[in-house]
């Protein structure tokens, strides 16, 4: 699983993708690390009767807070547990590591909704994962104008969460990010002294959302909606929908424990994008219908969503300090805007569900 890479990390067998991003520091250029993780994860597709193929072309897509290595594989045998004709080997940084051991934990708390990976390597943060098939956004490039494929998907991933919150303390203890209800003003400063630290200017004009941020977490705490896992950035590209009314999530990196109802702000924005505001009513009842199992009435659930929406633009806007060690100057800066961003939508975001 070896070529020979210049400098940066290229070479003819390799299909690279650096996005906007072509200074971006990854361990990807390291070739050390290059011959390290693709060893593994030659070693791993072995040990399952697979090898990669010599006749199709590795793709690499490097992002400031992730490596993703597409690998053609060929070959079956009896340990093989997925029919694929490729794998992904995907690479997260410190921050974010916690992606590996999540991945697996999910595959036996809930093997329904999520990906089995072939092999994880926690200390390093890497994980070798199959094939999932046809990703949600192209199905709904298929019908462009029916935003009532978003309500299965919504509803699957709402049941998933529900089965998670009695593994909310398993689940930090994988290094899952603790962002609790009651906690997220505590990961708010944090958020602001990360975002003044980068960019050297004041942080007064955020400092001063505090006060109503208070009340709105003591309002959805008072609810009693338990938190669970909130996939913080639960868009179209990242569900993938095989096969009819079947749907697996994947790409935990900006994951935390926290209210579950956070999760929503993503999908909301797409849906809102894609079709209207006027799409998201039934979208946002599909979502709660499986909610409705804790006892709140659906004016509790609608108040929760609506605050949480709010909320979590929290989670958004950490996740953009996730980077791998080494990150450029012009890396942090450009993510530390982007946190400031999000934060600054606490004052602005008004929920249209």
């Amino acid at each position: 699983m070896h070529g020979d890479y210049d400098d940066n990390g290229d070479d003819t067998s390799t299909v690279m993708d650096r996005g906007q991003h072509e200074d971006a520091k990854t361990p990807w250029d390291q070739g050390t690390w290059r011959n390290e993780a693709l060893g593994w994860a030659g070693r791993e597709l072995a040990a399952r009767g697979l090898r990669e193929s010599g006749t199709a072309r590795r793709g690499v897509r490097l992002r400031p807070w992730s490596v993703l290595v597409r690998i053609p594989v060929e070959g079956a045998g009896p340990t093989t547990a997925v029919a694929t004709t490729a794998v992904w080997l995907k690479a997260n940084p410190p921050a974010s590591a916690f992606e590996a051991p999540l991945t697996a934990a999910l595959a036996r708390w809930v093997p329904e909704y999520v990906l089995e990976p072939l092999a994880v390597d926690a200390d390093r943060g890497w994980s070798l994962l199959p094939d999932g098939g046809e990703l949600f956004w192209q199905v709904l490039d298929r019908t462009p104008t029916d935003p009532r494929a978003w309500e299965e998907p919504l509803r699957q991933y709402a049941t998933m969460q529900g089965a998670l919150v009695p593994h909310t303390k398993d689940l930090e203890q994988l290094g899952v990010p603790s962002a609790r209800t009651t906690a997220l003003p505590q990961v708010f400063d944090e958020t602001v002294e990360f975002i003044r630290s980068v960019t050297q200017k004041t942080a007064a004009p955020l400092r001063q959302l505090r006060p109503r941020l208070l009340n709105w977490c003591a309002e959805l705490a008072d609810l009693g909606i338990p938190d669970s896992l909130d996939h913080s950035d639960l868009h179209d590209g990242q569900l993938f929908n095989p096969e009819p009314g079947r749907f697996t999530f994947f790409d935990w990196g900006d994951a935390a424990v926290s209210h579950p109802f956070c999760s929503f702000l993503v999908p909301a924005g797409r849906v809102t994008e894609r079709y209207g505001p006027e799409a998201l009513p039934r979208l946002r009842d599909a979502y709660l219908e499986p909610w409705t199992r804790t006892g709140r009435t659906s004016k509790e659930l609608r108040r929760a969503l609506t605050l949480a929406g709010r909320l979590g633009v929290i989670g958004r806007a950490v996740s953009w300090g996730r980077h791998f060690p080494g990150a450029s100057d012009e890396t942090r800066v450009a993510g530390a805007a982007e946190s400031a961003r999000w934060l600054r939508q606490l004052a602005s975001y008004e929920p249209p569900f």
